[in-house]
């Protein structure tokens, strides 16, 4: 009896360590992997390196904090980096973590510098909406395109508050060289609910609104022909989002789901809610 009371205890210990092995190593690998998708998502949809520093899961809570988000400049500018984000909060519904279509409650990102380099008659930040516009574009021609894999995401709210634009324009004699800017906080709903929304897209938003947010408050503090530029890339990009939307409308009633990311991820693209 006491040698097969002592095996049991010995099953059972070594089914908790067992345990509590693959709960760290789910903790720490899920971690790794939400890392790994932001960065390859990010990159591809900005088409800049974007990299995270850390990425803290906690399960049990259904939080995902990020911290130290960077996104680098195109080719050909003095600054290394276009974006930096100090922190990023994602509250989720803890039953859709392991689900195809993940409910986000609320997404919060706070502290954000943003440095904008003019060169010529354009800037980083407009070649990178002008790359997310032409990226779309082409996805949206290429019909035979199989639909990504991936979760999708649901976002009752996001928030991006305390964004710090710092503007280096071409030397003019007499004239300052730099220019700052601190955006009204920006606020979005209801993302994903009637479309679908990839961490790509939503990488896409995010930047698009930003920029939004630029060319809006930038009028009179920036050159008249910066806000100009800027807006008519934000302009091209919109029109792009209604194409998409009606070529979307033609492939369902096709019965083809090819291309219906970009199609029915840009239907919200621009809707933000900016605090008064």
């Amino acid at each position: 009896m006491k040698a097969a009371s002592k095996t049991l205890k010995l099953i059972v210990l070594s089914i908790v360590v067992l345990l509590l092995i693959l709960v760290v190593a789910f903790y720490f690998f899920s971690g790794y992997l939400l890392r790994v998708g932001i960065e390859t998502a990010g990159t591809r949809a900005l088409g800049v390196g974007v990299y995270v520093d850390d990425v803290d899961l906690s399960i049990l809570g259904g939080t995902v904090e990020i911290d130290g988000l960077i996104v680098k400049n195109p080719p050909g500018y003095a600054y290394e980096d276009l974006l930096e984000l100090g922190q990023g909060k994602v509250t989720a519904k803890l039953g859709s973590l392991l689900a195809d279509t993940v409910r986000i409650k609320e997404l919060k990102l706070d502290g954000i510098d943003l440095v904008i380099e003019q060169k010529a008659l354009s800037n980083n930040l407009q070649d990178v909406v002008s790359s997310i516009s032409s990226k779309k574009k082409k996805k949206a021609e290429d019909k035979e395109r199989a639909e990504p894999s991936g979760k999708k995401l649901q976002i009752g709210e996001l928030e991006i508050s305390n964004i710090r634009v710092k503007v280096k324009l071409l030397p003019v004699p007499g004239k300052a060289d730099t220019v700052t800017l601190n955006l009204d906080a920006i606020k979005m709903s209801n993302l994903g609910t009637d479309s679908k929304l990839s961490t790509g897209i939503l990488a896409s938003k995010i930047m698009l609104a930003i920029a939004d947010g630029v060319a809006e408050q930038g009028v009179g503090v920036l050159p008249k022909e910066m806000v100009k530029t800027m807006k008519s890339a934000l302009g091209k990009t919109i029109d792009l989002g209604k194409t998409a939307t009606e070529e979307g409308k033609k492939l369902l009633e096709e019965g083809r789901d090819s291309g219906k990311e970009i199609i029915e991820g840009f239907k919200d693209l621009f809707k933000p809610k900016k605090e008064e």
